[in-house]
């Protein structure tokens, strides 16, 4: 019979071999063509693999292999490390609300799942020219654990090398013509009065910011908390944002509501005035946090036209952290300018 001190460290070893067998562990390839003339014909395929003992519920994210979107997935570089233009979508996305409606992929240890990506719909190499390319997905995924909390994992991923030449670009128009009045693609009756409804919240949100920016010229709470420290320089880009998307006609936009992915919405933001309406948008309040008219704001500030802004994170608390420790990033990101503009509860 071991001693009772034996006896703890030979269980204290098995407890944590346990939990070493047990961690969650994937595996990402990027396979294709060794060589595509004409970026058209561009197709990679994705190949996620559980490579840990446990089942995986990994989430669809529009950014990570997993989704078919058209988002800035891929790190492709050539020989001298430059990248071709990203000409893809950005998207507003919530990790939550996507766990929440049940939007992520079951894999079982052992089990894969390939994902095609036409890579011609969101990257231009006209700029870097025709070589040899590598290319690397994103390897950050998220999972939803057993307590039901949403995080990250990181995969071990092997790229692909692959020569582009021929046609190095696809041809997609840059700007919509808008009319004085909203056009639809694949919405009902019902979508149509949402959007509507939205579109003119989306527009007292825009001038009630444009408003606040304007006669506020030193830090206050509302400003502080979405966007961070205050500086002249800061505020100067944080109105010239405002500026341009509160002289946006949201009742002109063109809405296309054939999106069936679990984010909230995209655009292509060389695309103006052109929005795509995704599952999560019909289920978001009308006005108030991840609603419907932030949604638009969102979106609007994507636009090239509009400031260009980027999606570095996603969420109230995520922002909010990113204008304590970034506020360079927070004045261009998408999730701070919706959440100052929806500003619930309520800051002065």
């Amino acid at each position: 019979m071991f001693p009772t001190s034996v006896r703890s460290a030979l269980a204290a070893i098995v407890i944590s071999a346990l939990a070493v067998s047990a961690a969650p562990g994937l595996s990402l390839k990027v396979a294709g063509p060794d060589a595509v003339t004409g970026v058209e014909n561009l197709k990679v395929v994705a190949t996620v693999t559980n490579t840990g003992d446990q089942t995986l519920k990994i989430l669809n994210d529009p950014r990570s292999p997993l989704s078919k979107l058209p988002a800035n997935t891929f790190d492709i570089t050539d020989a001298k490390g430059a990248r071709p233009a990203f000409t893809g979508i950005k998207v507003k996305y919530s990790p939550q609300a996507a766990a929440a409606a049940s939007a992520y992929t079951v894999l079982a240890p052992g089990q894969s799942i390939d994902v095609e990506h036409n890579l011609s719909e969101a990257y231009n190499f006209t700029r870097t020219g025709a070589g040899e390319y590598s290319f690397e997905a994103s390897n950050l995924f998220y999972v939803i654990d057993s307590s039901n909390k949403v995080v990250p994992i990181y995969a071990d991923s092997e790229a692909l090398s692959s020569k582009v030449s021929g046609n190095l670009a696809i041809a997609r128009k840059t700007e919509a013509s808008l009319s004085k009045r909203a056009t639809f693609v694949g919405c009902s009756a019902s979508r149509q009065t949402l959007l509507n409804s939205a579109a003119s919240a989306a527009q007292s949100y825009a001038a009630n910011s444009l408003s606040y920016i304007n006669s506020h010229t030193s830090a206050s709470t509302r400003y502080t908390t979405w966007f961070g420290a205050f500086t002249s320089s800061r505020r100067s880009t944080v109105q010239s944002h405002y500026s341009l998307i509160s002289g946006n006609t949201f009742s002109s936009y063109t809405y296309d509501c054939t999106c069936t992915d679990s984010a909230y919405a995209y655009v292509y933001p060389d695309t103006f005035g052109r929005v795509y309406l995704c599952s999560a948008f019909w289920n978001a309040p009308a006005t108030g946090t991840d609603s419907k008219a932030g949604t638009l704001i969102h979106e609007s500030s994507h636009f090239t036209r509009n400031g260009g802004t980027d999606d570095y994170v996603y969420g109230q608390s995520a922002a909010k952290s990113l204008a304590s420790s970034n506020p360079n990033n927070a004045v261009f990101n998408a999730d701070n300018h919706e959440y100052f503009s929806e500003n619930t509860p309520s800051l002065s």
